[in-house]
């Protein structure tokens, strides 16, 4: 349902956007989301947006990370800037709402001199 794109690997400091667009529409959503899961490290919320375009992120991607989306063309995106190797993961979109949870199959996101 969900094709999460844009991972690879860039020295710290680089900068990432991760897309993940739908692949037919998908109803009832209220929030997207992107979550990260690091080795060893259970999977995490990293940033959330709502319907209303309300965004919510972790304490740790504040001020670096950027999350939008286009509604018309149903793309969700992770803006990652200044990033750092603790940012180093397999990130995962996630589209959810009343009775439906739909998840990307994750990028690889590895931050790396």
């Amino acid at each position: 349902q969900l094709q999460a794109s844009g991972g690879g690997l860039v020295q710290p400091g680089g900068s990432l956007r991760l897309s993940c667009a739908a692949s037919r529409n998908l109803f009832s959503i209220n929030a997207m989301g992107w979550y990260r899961q690091a080795p060893g490290k259970q999977r995490e919320s990293v940033a959330i947006i709502s319907s209303s375009g309300n965004t919510n992120y972790t304490d740790s991607v504040k001020g670096r990370f950027i999350i939008s989306r286009d509604n018309f063309k149903k793309i969700l995106y992770l803006q990652m800037n200044s990033l750092k190797p603790e940012d180093t993961a397999v990130y995962f979109c996630r589209w959810y709402g009343l009775g439906v949870d739909y998840w990307g199959q994750g990028t690889l996101v590895t931050v790396s001199s």
